[in-house]
């Protein structure tokens, strides 16, 4: 038996809580992969070359995509190291708070029960920005000026 499956307590109170926990049960349980993922990295560091496997892109190609060097960014930011993070993949490193917000904002909506979709211009113009935003970082990655950027 899980806390969402006890018996009530008998006030609405707590019939009203079980009903919020399995509302935002999905977002419990990302939040749960994302930490073990996160956890899996930090304990396995893919600073080492093969260890997580290796990009097909890369590989195949010979150029990093927008990715290669995210488990880095991540292992970095596990080990508080905000600065190596951004050096191995800033597009990951930039993109995590926005993530997080969204995630938050969306918990906070399904507990309330206000679910409020983001306006549909809104979400048209932040993806059309975003998708801009990684091409333009994978492009500039792979040339001699943003060389910088590379993993």
């Amino acid at each position: 038996m899980t806390l969402l499956d006890a018996p009530d307590a008998g006030t609405e109170r707590s019939g009203s809580r079980r009903v919020r926990l399995r509302r935002v049960r999905p977002h419990l349980v990302l939040a749960g992969v994302v930490l073990l993922l996160s956890l899996a990295l930090h304990l396995r560091d893919p600073h080492d070359q093969g260890s997580w496997g290796f990009c097909p892109w890369l590989l195949s190609t010979g150029t990093a995509c927008p990715g290669c060097g995210g488990l880095r960014a991540i292992n970095d930011l596990t080990h508080g190291d905000v600065a190596a993070a951004a050096s191995s993949n800033l597009l990951v490193v930039s993109a995590l708070p926005i993530v997080a917000a969204l995630w938050a904002r969306s918990l906070v909506q399904t507990w309330r029960d206000r679910r409020r979709p983001l306006p549909a211009p809104l979400v048209a113009v932040a993806s059309g920005i975003g998708l801009v935003a990684m091409v333009v970082f994978w492009v500039a990655r792979n040339t001699s000026a943003g060389s910088w950027l590379a993993p």
